[in-house]
């Protein structure tokens, strides 16, 4: 038996097939873009910190902070054309020795005054004198002309506790729906 299509459900079926397999156009427009920078020790500095000793093992402690970091200078990094001025993480670490999970939230601040937010989590390992934690997060959300931000970040915080010396380097890959 010869079956028959008609010209009309053959156009739609393929306009049906075109819409579901091309993305939108907000799609298409959402490049990634990536941002590397280093926040500096002297423009970072522990507003608010809390250990408690666990005392179940020796030197097992959960750790509360939190850290503002400043960008003063003219090589700020840009997110979307706008400099950020100022990161505030606030976050906690369980370990053994200096050696543990570190979990937390970040807000980015911009030169306008609109932000964007992460969640991290990573591994603090104790190097003798200095610890390094390795983290990764995903951003969460933005306001202002970062409304619509995804993305995420790699970091390396190189940290001594005594002194309070905190450096972070960070590559930022985003993008941004329109």
């Amino acid at each position: 038996m010869k079956q028959r299509t008609t010209p009309g459900l053959t156009t739609m079926t393929l306009l049906f097939c075109m819409t579901v397999a091309l993305p939108t156009g907000n799609a298409l427009a959402q490049q990634k873009q990536q941002v590397s920078y280093k926040a500096l020790a002297e423009n970072s500095k522990y507003t608010q910190q809390l250990n408690v000793d666990l005392r179940d093992v020796p030197n097992h402690i959960v750790r509360i902070y939190e850290i503002h970091r400043t960008f003063p200078n003219a090589n700020a990094p840009v997110i979307n054309g706008l400099k950020i001025v100022e990161e505030w993480d606030a976050g906690t670490f369980d370990g053994i020795d200096g050696n543990g999970l570190d979990t937390g939230y970040s807000v980015w601040v911009m030169e306008n005054g609109d932000k964007f937010f992460g969640r991290y989590s990573g591994h603090i390992q104790n190097n003798s004198a200095k610890l390094t934690d390795t983290l990764s997060a995903v951003i969460t959300g933005g306001t202002g002309k970062l409304l619509g931000i995804q993305g995420i970040t790699r970091t390396v915080v190189t940290i001594d506790r005594k002194i309070g010396f905190n450096e972070t380097e960070v590559n930022l890959e985003y993008s941004i729906s329109k």
